[in-house]
């Protein structure tokens, strides 16, 4: 196909019948259940991680293992958040591969919609939801490992806006070169980060950071957003 788009879960639910999107179970090494999906825990993976990476899991495995190598666009959504768009699907309407390949012909990504914070910039929210230790940690690995993200970096941190959920719609290649960056640094935070005595919640300080580093690598990559 020209396109393929995971579609992130943890338990059985309704799925688009377009083969366009095809579920995923995340952190299917933790589960009981198999509900006939795709699973994140063959090949290689880092399925038992989930309750840390949250939906990464099934994109490191999907890059791992080649999923989306014969796709020129790949993304990923959740079971119940999609993009917006012309193919019908229960109540609403999704993204259609015929509007991926209009999109992608003009832009570089397609994005959610970017959250504002209005009284606070992404740094302050960031410490105030969580543990600010967390982000300087990540900061001082991108000043002393990729320090050509660093401006970058410190641009996503001062703005008050944010795009969330590491749900896109992209290029396979540009795909790829991400992933190779993302989890270089996400394997220099786990020796950093100590999650032991973290709380559920908490515990997914990865998948947490990795929203943040996303926008870091659309700004230092310019990447044009639909």
């Amino acid at each position: 196909m020209k396109s393929k788009i995971l579609v992130a879960t943890h338990k059985q639910y309704e799925f688009p019948g377009n083969e366009l999107y095809q579920p995923i179970q995340v952190g299917s090494a933790l589960s009981l259940n198999d509900f006939g999906y795709l699973r994140d825990d063959s090949g290689k993976n880092i399925s038992s991680k989930n309750k840390s990476y949250s939906e990464l899991t099934a994109l490191y495995w999907a890059w791992k293992n080649g999923y989306f190598e014969e796709s020129r666009y790949c993304g990923l959504v959740h079971y119940r958040r999609y993009f917006k768009g012309k193919l019908p699907f229960g109540k609403t309407s999704i993204l259609s591969p015929e509007e991926i390949t209009a999109y992608l012909d003009a832009y570089d990504i397609i994005l959610p919609k970017k959250r504002n914070y209005y009284i606070e910039n992404v740094r302050s929210h960031y410490e105030h939801a969580h543990y600010k230790k967390d982000l300087d940690i990540l900061e001082a690995l991108i000043d002393e490992y990729t320090p050509e993200y660093s401006i970058a970096f410190k641009q996503t941190m001062d703005a008050t806006t944010l795009h969330l959920y590491n749900m896109f719609v992209m290029k396979t290649d540009d795909f790829n070169r991400y992933m190779e960056w993302l989890f270089t640094l996400m394997a220099l935070l786990e020796e950093k980060i100590d999650i032991s005595d973290y709380d559920d919640y908490q515990k997914r300080v990865f998948g947490f950071l990795s929203e943040r580093l996303f926008n870091v690598w659309l700004i230092k990559n310019h990447l044009q957003s639909k």
